[in-house]
């Protein structure tokens, strides 16, 4: 069950809500800004408050480094320079830096840094399987997502950590990550798969599928798999601990989810279900954030009537342009096609204010945007973007 803000006092914005985060995830549908407002929200914390600020994304569509002016974003943290800020007229009170996931580089991180010995490291980084699985195993990219937050977070380098995350749908399993791949650890199907290479006994039952797969697949292959998944093992309680850790961190009061969405009608929905997954967590949901929204003027009975007289006045053209008959045909047509267009927009304007009614009742927090005709890939256009998001007037 949603849970409804009415009655509630709206809190200020910025003075009362950025500064109290430490790690600030935006999420929703994809193609609807979420990678422009976490890279917006990052810029005005770091212009307003003397603090360090990161932006990360771990959505694999590279976005970022043009919303920053920024080139070679990779998992390396890259701090936006002073020249940077100077050349938008900007004059921040903290920093902003930058980092994008990179999955193998990450994973190598983590297994040098929590393996029990070198040689389980050089074991693991050494199987010629290691690559693909780390790249294409079952919530790789996911976890190793919210390891690099945790780390980030435990090193006190950032006051605050801004994460632009996948599509909704992949921010869920971002979620469920930690949980996910502690459980695949201890499966009854990898001590199964792994049971003959750490064991020289094979049980009569399961000794034909080994046999069978020898012969499909080679011998060769399922050694590998097995000396790997070993060797990963062995590092099964360190996958609980974290996983743990992660799921705290999640759940801190630190910790703020912003869900962002268009208000158009497949987007809002899965907005409407993020909302409540992230409810149904008990995960600190403190904002939807509605990009894209049509003008209030779209909805004005004046702006209509304007519409439906311009649609009148196709009739005149015609009586006052009756020996010009071509002229009265084509003006005719652009103001009816510039009033239809009108009339169209208005109709969308008036379901996303039904919408946008909807989730303003869930959250204490509802901020919109307009839709933005240019490209916002600088830091002037940010700035632009995050006064409106959050210093609104």
């Amino acid at each position: 069950m949603a849970k409804s803000s009415k009655n509630k006092t709206k809190p200020r914005l910025l003075e009362d809500l950025l500064p109290t985060k430490e790690v600030i995830i935006a999420c929703g549908p994809g193609g609807v800004g979420k990678t422009t407002t976490a890279a917006a929200t990052a810029l005005t914390i770091a212009l307003n408050f003397d603090k360090s600020v990161l932006v990360l994304t771990i959505d694999p569509a590279k976005r970022l480094a043009n919303a920053l002016g920024l080139n070679g974003i990779g998992n390396k943290e890259i701090e936006v320079n002073e020249d940077a800020f100077r050349e938008a007229k900007l004059k921040p009170k903290g920093k902003l830096s930058v980092a994008m996931l990179d999955t193998k580089e990450s994973w190598d991180a983590l297994i040098k840094r929590h393996a029990k010995d070198q040689a389980t490291v050089d074991q693991i980084l050494s199987n010629p399987l290691y690559k693909n699985i780390t790249s294409k195993f079952v919530q790789s990219h996911e976890y190793i997502a919210m390891e690099r937050l945790y780390d980030l977070h435990s090193s006190k380098d950032y006051d605050v950590i801004v994460v632009d995350t996948p599509p909704t749908r992949n921010a869920l399993d971002f979620l469920d990550a930690p949980d996910k791949m502690a459980d695949f650890f201890s499966s009854r199907l990898l001590k199964w798969l792994i049971a003959p290479y750490k064991s020289k006994l094979i049980s009569l039952a399961s000794k034909p599928f080994y046999q069978i797969a020898d012969r499909v697949l080679g011998n060769q292959f399922l050694q590998d798999i097995a000396e790997f998944f070993i060797a990963f093992q062995s590092m099964y309680d360190g996958f609980v601990q974290r996983a743990e850790s992660v799921k705290k961190l999640l759940a801190d009061t630190r910790t703020s989810f912003f869900v962002v969405s268009t208000l158009e009608q497949v987007p809002a929905l899965e907005a409407r279900f993020f909302v409540d997954e992230l409810q149904k967590r008990s995960l600190n949901l403190d904002a939807v954030i509605l990009n894209k929204v049509l003008p209030e003027s779209f909805r004005s009975k004046a702006t209509t009537e304007v519409a439906k007289n311009m649609q009148d006045m196709s009739d005149v053209l015609s009586q006052q342009l009756e020996n010009d008959k071509f002229s009265a045909l084509i003006y005719g047509k652009v103001l009816n096609e510039i009033a239809a267009s009108f009339l169209n927009f208005q109709k969308v304007a008036q379901q996303e204010a039904s919408l946008e009614s909807e989730f303003s009742d869930l959250v204490s927090i509802s901020t919109k945007v307009p839709f933005y005709s240019a490209p916002i890939n600088d830091l002037g256009a940010l700035e632009d973007l995050g006064k409106r998001l959050w210093l609104p007037d």
